[in-house]
């Protein structure tokens, strides 16, 4: 691994000021931030656009999906690319391409299978350009520092997604969703510039040296699934994955259901918006709390309890509680969201060297593919046992899925997590 800026020993603990003394993080990391305020605004427009046109919740709630499912397949069939070309071109082409489906989406007015066709080709790239920013976080962040960097891109997501869910209410009351859509291509558009401007020019990777040949090269696409089958069929990185994937699959199906339960329980209205709220504020302090007064070991420590805690208040929603007790609930399922810090650095250690921008990519498309999928699933579920209930259900595959990482993560060490990863 190449020397990096912010570099820290194993056992130390990191500053978040450390880490955003790094200036290309820095960089990455508002980009981030400000293009994921983008995303949820062209969501939110774009999804009250569909509904006028329409009138249709099926189609809104379609519309509102459609720049998360196809992630997945991109991944699949294109992840490779996060490794064989140069990051910066990447990430800013990524910025552009975002940036140019939602100005189309706003001066033309197509057919709604149209506009969800584009926002589909669009979500497949997404996870092409999130693995060679991811990436190039690994290389340039080192041991302790690296695990902050991911704590503060949680941060900066949560606060994004909820400056952007405000902002895409206020835009549309205040403008219409046309012109809504117009603002969140300025925004994507004003990142790709920065990335463009701003972020040297780096061999693919990002590490400065000549760029590599995946395994199973013969085009992006062959290169792309043999490197996928390579990562899954090695036992650490899949279960590592799939530990980064169910438990927020599962709470998204919770979180699908919030309106519906407050519609049920008859809470006054606007309720729903302050608990759909609670979620990402839990995530906020919960990272802040244990990314920042925790060592790693305890972080790592921490992993099974705080993956538990993300399913455990839910239960508490089969006896029907009002909003104080439901907003608490989902609070603290908020804050169980920060076990991830503890599976950073052992999910980093377990990756082959050469598909590092792959496996990056594949965990972030694949987790929200099946938060997609989550909401359709326990929705269905709502249907026989109430939104409660469901909920609850959701919470205690949450909870289940904390105890089969317990058979696994020894909670003193997680040196033993990364000692079959060539496997």
């Amino acid at each position: 691994m190449t020397p990096t800026t912010a570099t820290t020993q194993v056992g130390h603990r990191a500053t978040y000021r450390e880490v955003l003394a790094e200036p290309r993080f820095r960089l990455l990391f508002s980009t981030r931030t400000v293009a994921i305020t983008a995303g949820s605004l062209r969501i939110t427009t774009f999804s009250v656009l569909v509904f006028a046109a329409t009138g249709s919740p099926l189609l809104s709630a379609l519309a509102f999906g459609t720049g998360f499912l196809p992630q997945l397949f991109g991944s699949l069939l294109l992840g490779s690319l996060a490794d064989r070309l140069p990051p910066r071109a990447l990430i800013a082409g990524g910025y552009a391409l975002e940036g140019a489906a939602a100005l189309l989406l706003a001066l033309v007015r197509m057919p709604i299978a149209a506009s969800l066709g584009v926002m589909a080709l669009v979500a497949l790239a997404a996870p092409v350009c999130g693995g060679a920013s991811s990436l190039l976080v690994a290389r340039w962040l080192e041991g302790d520092a690296y695990v902050l960097g991911r704590s503060l891109n949680n941060i900066a997501s949560s606060g994004a997604q909820l400056s952007g869910l405000a902002l895409g209410g206020a835009v549309v009351a205040a403008v219409g969703p046309h012109r809504g859509l117009a603002v969140s291509a300025a925004l994507y558009l004003g990142c790709a510039l920065a990335v463009r401007v701003r972020l040297p020019r780096l061999a693919p990777g990002g590490a400065g040296g000549a760029p590599g040949r995946a395994r199973g090269d013969g085009g992006p696409v062959r290169a792309s699934l043999h490197g996928a089958g390579l990562l899954l069929r090695g036992r650490t990185v899949r279960r590592l994955v799939l530990a980064q994937w169910l438990p927020p699959a599962f709470v998204a199906g919770a979180e699908g259901l919030i309106v519906a339960y407050a519609g049920e329980r008859h809470f006054a209205p606007g309720s729903y918006a302050v608990l759909m709220g609670c979620l990402p504020v839990g995530m906020l302090v919960g990272d802040l709390l244990v990314g920042r007064l925790l060592r790693p070991p305890a972080r790592e420590r921490l992993v099974v309890p705080l993956a538990a805690l993300t399913g455990l208040p839910l239960a508490g929603f089969a006896a029907g509680p009002g909003v104080g007790v439901s907003s608490c609930l989902l609070l603290l399922c908020g804050a169980g969201f920060a076990y991830g810090l503890g599976l950073q650095r052992p999910f980093l250690d377990a990756l082959p060297q050469d598909g590092q921008g792959q496996a990056f990519g594949l965990l972030g498309s694949g987790s929200m593919t099946l938060q997609g999928v989550g909401p359709v699933c326990f929705g269905s579920v709502a249907a026989g046992t109430g939104t409660g209930g469901a909920i609850a259900l959701a919470g205690g595959a949450a909870a289940l899925t904390a105890g089969w990482i317990l058979t696994w993560h020894p909670p003193a060490s997680h040196a033993s997590l990364t000692d079959d990863h060539s496997r």
